[in-house]
């Protein structure tokens, strides 16, 4: 976390300056020209602001810099005798809630936390989501969930997934139908009930030379369809090295914010159980593309074995828990 320290007056001056020298990641921003013009430049390139003064003044001069809470930056507002370390924005997604009581324990004030799920003792359900590599489905539903979760104390939760221990305040259930949120691969399990994607899934991708990225997007977008599957729950894509270069798959993989991990063919050729293709092993060396890259990078099960378009071979395998999440979880 990047942090800059602002302070007006000069006993917020001293208190920035101790903090300073106490957060190796923080910096003491000078004040070019007025406050606002200072926090306005300095907003796009630091993750947490701490301001030691009024949080009158914090919240007028933050007003028209916000834009939502998964890029806005978390704000902490502390008074210059460091007593109250109030989280003011981004408390959960943008750490802000941890950075206050970070501050009241080098200033032995207190952290004024507001956020229900904190306050209430429940989980923290946007942050839950995140560091369980789970991608919102729709953000206005997930909301109402967050919502529910607070106002009931319980959650009614349906999994198609393994995860670790669930949440007290989670109450699983066997039947999709009763869910008040959904944890699951597919597109749609239940009708429009709130719903996370977990970032599991593997494509293992094969295509013909100078394969344009349309094509191999539209035989994408037909697997899912025809599988119901979620494209957010794609963690990557798979392939052989030989298409390290491939422009049309790289563009794909580009568009649709997808790494990629490539494998030589001998490592390929040591997936058991695969049925050969003699085509693709005359243009390539390996018994098969699609199915065994898909089986190395998610080190987890074959469920979609290779479907063929003209073009492009695609196969689906699912990863256990733990999975590394891409930057697109909640």
């Amino acid at each position: 976390m990047k942090i800059g320290i602002l302070a007006i007056t000069s006993g917020g001056q001293t208190l920035a300056t101790e903090l300073a020298a106490q957060l190796p990641e923080a910096t003491m921003l000078p004040m070019s020209g007025t406050f606002a013009a200072s926090l306005a430049a300095a907003w796009p390139r630091y993750d947490a602001f701490i301001c030691i003064m009024a949080t009158g003044i914090v919240v007028r001069t933050i007003a028209p810099l916000l834009r939502d809470k998964e890029h806005d930056p978390c704000v902490v507002v502390l008074d210059e005798q460091g007593r109250h370390a109030i989280s003011l924005l981004a408390g959960h997604l943008g750490g802000g809630n941890e950075l206050a009581r970070r501050l009241a324990r080098l200033t032995g004030g207190q952290a004024v936390i507001t956020t229900a799920s904190d306050v209430l003792g429940h989980t923290a359900l946007d942050l839950w989501a995140r560091d369980h590599g789970l991608v919102v489905a729709d953000k206005a539903a997930f909301t109402r969930a967050m919502a529910r979760l607070v106002n009931q104390g319980r959650l009614a939760v349906f999994s198609e997934v393994e995860l670790p221990q669930w949440p007290a305040d989670f109450v699983m259930t066997g039947k999709p139908a009763e869910a008040e949120l959904i944890i699951a691969i597919h597109q749609e399990v239940a009708g429009r009930r709130p719903q996370l994607h977990p970032c599991c899934l593997v494509a293992g991708v094969g295509c013909n030379r100078e394969t344009p990225a349309i094509v191999i997007q539209q035989a994408f977008d037909e697997l899912c369809s025809e599988h119901n599957l979620a494209p957010a729950a794609f963690r990557n894509l798979a392939s052989i090295d030989l298409k390290n270069d491939e422009k049309g798959l790289l563009e794909f993989a580009a568009q649709n914010r997808y790494p990629i991990d490539f494998y030589p063919k001998d490592q390929l050729n040591q997936v058991p159980d695969l049925i050969a293709s003699a085509a693709v092993f005359k243009a390539t060396g390996a018994q098969g593309v699609a199915e065994p890259a898909a089986i190395l990078s998610s080190r987890g099960q074959l469920i979609i074995g290779k479907q063929k378009w003209q073009d492009v071979t695609l196969a689906v395998a699912q990863a256990a828990w733990p999975w590394s999440a891409p930057d697109r979880a909640a």
